[in-house]
């Protein structure tokens, strides 16, 4: 997944457990673990909000960027993007 996912930084930042972070939230330790780890699929807005409200940060903080690079050495979109891209021009 192209998407990076730096809560841990964040909490390391400023000091916070995952625990202490998911009360000031609203949400589960378990669900802000899978979204920490990498492993959600899709993060609502008012989450996103609520975490960088909590944090102190922005959404950049906690997302990042990073494409899939081919034997070639470039880059490729995900198999989402391409297939979306794909499904808009038929």
């Amino acid at each position: 997944m192209p998407i990076t996912v730096d809560i841990d930084v964040m909490l390391a930042k400023r000091k916070l457990s995952v625990g202490e972070l998911a009360d000031r939230v609203g949400i589960t330790p378990a669900n802000l673990a899978v979204l920490k780890n990498g492993r959600a699929k899709a993060v609502r807005f008012a989450t996103l909000a609520a975490l960088c409200e909590a944090l102190d940060c922005q959404p950049g903080d906690l997302l990042r960027f990073e494409a899939e690079d081919t034997a070639d050495g470039r880059h490729q979109p995900s198999a989402t993007v391409a297939k979306a891209e794909v499904e808009d021009r038929s």
